[in-house]
């Protein structure tokens, strides 16, 4: 699984021209599932995301979570992220997971991040053409793989 995190002081996404869900301040998740991702690479990505320490503190230095600050979280599927892009100008997708195992995987995400979260935990719809909007704080923007964990 990769993942970019970026901190915003607000996200929303729109389908069919309509806001689908909208956070404050939070994270901005975009998830890309591939195709040998299983249980864990879940289990590990939420353990790192809900305490990454990216927020400031009183002192304006990073030193706060998601948790800390009580912020909301909106998680967006995102398979381009696997994109191979070495041979010719087209990006090829051989490492997608397909949408029989991505999307049990991508529910299980979100469910997850609830669990964590005490606050808003929202998401797009898995496979729908989305317009993502967002104020990215800092800019702040993190990509984790669950392929590189050292």
């Amino acid at each position: 699984m990769r993942v970019v995190v970026q901190r915003v002081k607000q996200a929303s996404v729109q389908i069919n021209q309509q806001i689908h869900a909208s956070i404050g301040q939070g994270l901005l998740i975009l998830l890309g599932i591939e195709h040998t991702d299983e249980q864990a690479d879940i289990d590990w990505l939420i353990s790192k995301i809900v305490k990454l320490r990216i927020f400031n503190d009183e002192q304006d230095k990073m030193n706060l979570s998601i948790q800390d600050i009580k912020g909301e979280c909106l998680i967006i599927s995102q398979f381009t992220l696997h994109a191979l892009v070495k041979k010719g100008n087209r990006p090829s997708y051989i490492r997608v997971a397909l949408p029989e195992k991505a999307i049990p995987l991508y529910e299980e995400f979100i469910q997850k991040m609830e669990n964590e979260l005490p606050t808003k935990v929202v998401s797009g719809v898995f496979g729908a053409d989305m317009k993502v909007s967002l104020i990215n704080d800092g800019p702040v923007t993190i990509i984790m793989d669950t392929k590189n964990k050292e």
